[in-house]
């Protein structure tokens, strides 16, 4: 494995700037998810870094060594994508073996053997080895696709959006084993993706991008409770946070334009009247949907909680975050 550092990275494409001045560092050994809507930037870093793509200014070194003259093949990167990308007429196994036995690599027999016969057995797909690829279901599809790149020994995977296909369920398996797999491997990652449970539950460190610029880099902990703006702020957080007036509160700092409440910094029992218009009852909490002068918000509440639809409670914010005008933090006093 190796770290990968872009430097001041610029790509366009015709008037588009896909990339702006993008400085990255993903450290050796860390899941780096980078978390942004379509059209973010996102996909485009992942095939600058790859070689699929050149940058038209700045710098990508992959384990110290500028990879500007260097070929896709050269780099050694692995690549999975969101599409399945499996030869349909080989079976699991001549799949998986595939990247192995090219004239790069020039793997001996025997180790490619051994590492298909690890690679199934961590990804669960031992007994569909000498099936056809267009035998398996989605979900299978995609492990084998994510093993033809775990087979090899590159300096960084790189994941675009590899689970969006799937269902619910799947996702949720196949999160669980990506991560258990790079821990055991010590694998370095770069994973693109749009969902933000996957960045707070896969990540080490989360990049947030919008309209090509990286906005904010860090844990996923520290995105989540101290975001730059406001747009990084509705990035993650379920139920998403609620943007408001900073002037239906009192004690709003000078110049805030936005108080912004996570489901759990709305206190219940005490402050100003809001009438619940709905609630949802998952189970383990309550989600109350509750309308306020005017503006509408969520919070969370016990999961026994008796309100109803058109019952009124109490409720005043606690540890807000408030915003500009332009959506940038304001440092709070205190």
């Amino acid at each position: 494995m190796a770290e990968v550092v872009l430097s001041h990275v610029n790509k366009a494409f015709g008037v588009t700037q896909a990339s702006r001045d993008v400085s990255l560092t993903v450290p050796d050994g860390a899941f780096v998810v980078l978390l942004g809507p379509s059209g973010a930037g996102k996909t485009t870093l992942l095939r600058l870094i790859s070689g699929l793509d050149k940058p038209d200014s700045g710098q990508i070194t992959i384990g110290g060594q500028d990879v500007a003259r260097l070929t896709p093949a050269e780099r050694n990167v692995a690549m999975v994508f969101q599409q399945y990308s499996l030869y349909p007429h080989l079976t699991v196994r001549q799949n998986l073996e595939f990247p192995l036995k090219s004239p790069v690599l020039r793997t001996p027999q025997p180790e490619i053997e051994a590492k298909v016969a690890k690679v199934a057995e961590v990804l669960r797909i031992g007994h569909k080895l000498d099936n056809k690829a267009t035998n398996l279901s989605g979900g299978e599809m995609q492990r084998v696709s994510i093993g033809r790149a775990l087979v090899r020994n590159p300096s960084i995977y790189l994941m675009d959006e590899p689970l969006s296909s799937l269902d619910a369920k799947l996702r949720a398996d196949l999160r669980i084993e990506l991560k258990h797999i790079q821990a055991d491997l010590g694998a370095t990652i770069l994973y693109v993706t749009h969902d933000q449970i996957e960045a707070m539950t896969l990540a080490t460190h989360v990049g947030v991008l919008d309209h090509g610029e990286l906005v904010q880099f860090g844990t996923p902990r520290e995105i989540y409770e101290a975001p730059r703006t406001l747009a990084v702020a509705q990035r993650l957080g379920q139920p998403r946070i609620n943007a408001l007036p900073a002037g239906l509160f009192p004690d709003a700092p000078s110049g805030a334009a936005t108080i912004a409440l996570r489901p759990e910094h709305i206190l219940l029992g005490e402050g100003r009247e809001a009438r619940v218009t709905r609630v949802e009852r998952l189970g383990d909490q309550t989600r109350l949907h509750l309308r306020y002068e005017g503006h509408d918000l969520v919070t969370v509440a016990d999961p026994h909680s008796r309100l109803e639809s058109g019952d009124t409670i109490a409720m005043r914010p606690h540890n807000p975050l408030y915003f500009d005008q332009n959506g940038a933090r304001i440092a709070q006093k205190g």
